[in-house]
């Protein structure tokens, strides 16, 4: 990536004005004649010649020679054409005076133009998998490897274009190929019959491509790993004298800018096939995708096939199996039988109580109980009248379950009186607990840890503080289910105002 933007690079382009104005038709159509016109090498075109061209096309019907001149006025003003004055034609000092001009198509308009037309041919995607281009690469890199140092500079110069041009063509054809399979044209496609003749071709072609990249991809990858920091720079340096030496008529870029140019392409180029250390190659997600559009094709190829064969009848077939089973004398036979002409039934998950009447290892699934299970059938259709089924009684169950939860709460509360009575509490301090004061320690340690204040009140009214979140010392909490290495934290415990006025106007409350 270029380490600084040119700030030229950013300003506005008016040399496109004329490709959305208002007389967008006059403009496009002068354009296209001044580009037509330099691809057969005539370059300075005068006003008539442009106006008999525009009218020859039928384009801009009651058109005329002045409001020819004046779009071309307009477009030199837009900086898309240039102008010079044309007197050699006049025959008297009137005729010079009139101030006939010749136009010329500026760099600007003919890229834009160049582009439109390329435009105007793109129906899709396009791109190819050009699988000899990964063997021109690795052919250059072994050549500059084998020739460092030794090559001209013309030969260099020869050398990078050819390298760097199979480079684009394979990136770029490649990404618009893979692209092109991933439109909703493609998706359309793959599942027409039409697509069943074509699809061996695609295959093919993909595979091939994967086998050629796999074959070049390691000849590559080795080239550039051996060409050293110094060769390249060498070569990029070979690469830039040949450029600065060819004769140029406009401002030539500077020894400096070319370098950057040409060191950022080779970085492109390394990054491209051996990746940049934290992410993976470009080389491998080309592979990737051309296999995943090998398993998408795969895949419709299959759905099809499966969506063709469950309209068939299969009648005669089912009773030629049928038959098959009747002549069965053995129920092992059949089921060998069953099993190579189904495969395996979808499983499914029936939950039960294992009651195993014995402990042998060796006994068979076949010679165990069988646990009854009452499925109930899936089938929308109603067969008959169903009994309404009772709500099922569960006061005893809440009872019991409540009967639990006061139990549990008034251990949590004697836990909790206990601590507010001592005031503080230590880790270090503490000899060996239970399982549930360990548990809860650690739930009122997490709690306050999460708290902004470190501090949280529990559902009894109960303050508990940790003075010391950020301490340094450790301790060990030894519990009956084992020791746990931990900060020696240090709790602080207090009732609450309302905790405290009923406590005391509880009987028995005061703490």
């Amino acid at each position: 990536m270029e380490s600084s933007l040119n700030v030229q690079a950013l300003r506005s382009v008016p040399e496109l004005k004329y490709v959305n104005a208002d007389n967008v038709v006059r403009y496009r159509a002068i354009m296209r004649f001044f580009y037509q016109e330099y691809k057969r090498l005539n370059y300075w075109l005068k006003p008539e010649d442009v106006y008999a061209g525009v009218m020859a096309w039928g384009a801009v019907p009651d058109y005329t020679i002045e409001q020819c001149v004046g779009d071309l006025e307009q477009l030199e003003e837009w900086g898309n054409l240039a102008s010079r004055h044309d007197g050699g034609r006049a025959a008297t000092l009137e005729e010079y005076m009139k101030k006939k001009m010749q136009y010329l198509l500026r760099p600007y308009s003919i890229e834009i133009e160049r582009l439109l037309e390329t435009l105007e041919k793109v129906t899709g995607y396009g791109g190819s998998l050009e699988s000899t281009l990964f063997d021109t690469i690795a052919d250059k890199l072994f050549e500059i490897r084998r020739t460092a140092g030794e090559m001209t500079p013309e030969a260099a110069l020869e050398l990078w274009t050819s390298l760097y041009d199979a480079f684009k063509r394979l990136h770029e054809n490649a990404a618009d190929y893979i692209a092109s399979l991933q439109t909703a044209k493609a998706e359309e496609m793959m599942v027409t019959e039409s697509f069943l003749i074509f699809k061996d071709r695609l295959t093919n072609y993909l595979q091939n491509f994967i086998q050629a990249l796999q074959r070049s991809a390691y000849k590559i990858e080795g080239n550039l790993e051996k060409i050293g920091a110094g060769v390249v720079s060498g070569f990029l340096e070979q690469v830039v004298a040949a450029e600065l030496d060819k004769p140029r008529l406009e401002e030539a870029p500077s020894r400096e800018e070319l370098l950057a140019e040409l060191q950022q392409g080779w970085a492109n180029l390394q990054r491209w096939f051996l990746g940049d250390g934290t992410s993976p190659s470009e080389l491998t997600l080309l592979e990737r995708a051309t296999k995943d559009a090998i398993a998408r094709i795969v895949r419709s190829v299959i759905r099809m096939q499966e969506r063709k064969r469950s309209g068939t009848n299969r009648r005669k077939e089912l009773e030629y199996l049928g038959q098959w089973f009747a002549r069965l004398d053995k129920l092992d036979d059949a089921h060998r039988l069953a099993g190579l002409t189904f495969g395996l039934f979808r499983t499914r998950h029936l939950q039960g109580e294992d009651l195993r009447e014995s402990d042998r290892a060796d006994q068979s699934m076949w010679d165990e109980s069988p646990t009854v299970r009452t499925l109930r059938s899936r089938s929308r259709k109603r067969t008959g009248r169903q009994e309404t089924e009772p709500i099922p009684e569960n006061e005893a169950r809440k009872r019991r379950e409540r009967e639990l939860f006061l139990k549990r709460q008034a251990e949590e509360w004697e836990a909790v009186r206990a601590l507010v009575e001592r005031g503080m509490l230590r880790i270090s301090e503490l000899g060996t607990v239970t399982a549930k004061t360990r548990l809860r320690l650690l739930q009122w340690i997490g709690r306050c840890s999460a708290a902004p204040k470190h501090t949280f009140v529990t559902p009894e009214g109960v303050r508990i503080s940790l003075v010391n979140a950020n301490t340094k010392q450790r301790a060990v909490l030894v519990s009956e289910d084992g020791e746990m290495h931990m900060p020696d934290y240090e709790l602080v415990f207090a009732l609450t105002d309302a905790a405290r006025e009923v406590a005391a106007a509880s009987e028995g409350g005061s703490i």
